[in-house]
């Protein structure tokens, strides 16, 4: 059921926003700083280096990001947000605000509560699993 919920919520979401779920996440990382190493932002979203790369390139496209070599390290490929980029990264968490919102509608505080809960619980069971 939860591999089936997930595959439903980002599938939709991304149709709502127009962004994939592992995009957003990369934006929302670059969101909280001013520039991060390539390989850094990876390891800190957890995705594939390759796939990092290539939503990267297609983000460079859109000219929501920049990418350049570090000046002492060629080897070191530097990421940050556009200007154009920040203004769109507040409007997709809006529209994730919403996404959310509408997904829970029908349950009450008390059941939000309980429901974020057991997602922390079942997120600190799949961090030990390791």
């Amino acid at each position: 059921m939860l591999l089936l919920l997930n595959k439903q919520i980002s599938s939709k979401f991304e149709r709502c926003a127009g962004i994939s779920a592992s995009r957003l996440q990369l934006l929302c990382k670059l969101y909280q700083v001013e520039e991060i190493s390539q390989t850094l932002l990876q390891k800190e979203v957890g995705i594939d280096g390759a796939a990092v790369t290539r939503h990267l390139k297609q983000l460079e496209a859109t000219e929501m990001v920049t990418r350049r070599t570090k000046p002492e390290d060629n080897r070191v490929t530097l990421v940050s947000l556009t200007d154009y980029g920040r203004a769109r990264i507040v409007i997709f968490k809006q529209e994730r605000s919403q996404f959310v919102a509408q997904l829970l509608q029908s349950f009450d505080e008390t059941q939000r509560q309980q429901l974020a809960d057991m997602l922390q619980v079942m997120n600190s069971h799949i961090s030990n699993m390791d």
